[in-house]
């Protein structure tokens, strides 16, 4: 029974590297993907779904500002702490705002404070920290974060991955916009309307 059993093992072992060998041998000869940076570069088509550092959504209507409203859940999320978000202050009220608002107290009525906008004034984000999870974008309740897909983002200075959003984003619209200029075909000039004078002659 010994010899048997280890008959068997010999050739179940066999069978799994057969198995092994099969399934290398059919990567083997499937076309290569891999490519070889950086004599070859790779297409925005083919990084979807790749996990770049973060960055702002601009809004639709104006690109260079986020969609960000400055509620901290990004903030309170994350779980490698990378994210600091400055909030928006209240604008401060001119002198007849004040004296207004006084005036109004000492009628009786309710006097509404200016609000601050619901807005950041700082977004600073440390690739350092980040451990690309997700929870930033999973919990953002407006989608004013995503991936980028920057592959290429590379340095020797630990200093170039603490990284100022709002200013990337504006930069990135700033470009976009020079690009749409560039590609925008100038207009024709309008041909002006030219009346016949009286002195002009008809050839036959």
């Amino acid at each position: 029974m010994t010899a048997i059993k280890k008959i068997w093992e010999n050739v179940t072992g066999l069978w799994s590297l057969v198995v092994g060998l099969k399934v290398t041998g059919k990567n083997f000869a499937d076309k290569q993907i891999t490519l070889h940076y950086p004599r070859e570069t790779v297409s925005e088509a083919e990084l979807e779904g790749f996990r770049g550092p973060l960055e702002l959504v601009g809004k639709p209507k104006d690109p260079a500002k986020a969609k960000c409203i400055a509620c901290m859940m990004c903030v309170t999320a994350c779980p490698s702490k990378c994210l600091t978000v400055v909030k928006a202050k209240a604008p401060k009220p001119t002198e007849a705002e004040l004296q207004a608002m006084k005036e109004a107290q000492e009628r009786g009525e309710k006097v509404k404070k200016p609000k601050a906008p619901k807005e950041p004034v700082k977004f600073i984000y440390d690739f350092s920290l980040c451990s690309l999870c997700g929870s930033c974008v999973e919990n953002c309740p407006v989608d004013s974060l995503r991936y980028s897909s920057n592959v290429y983002f590379v340095s020797t200075d630990r200093k170039d991955f603490t990284m100022d959003l709002l200013g990337r984003l504006e930069k990135k619209a700033q470009a976009a916009e020079s690009v749409k200029a560039e590609k925008t075909p100038p207009e024709a000039p309008e041909a002006a309307d030219v009346e016949p004078s009286e002195n002009s002659t008809r050839k036959d």
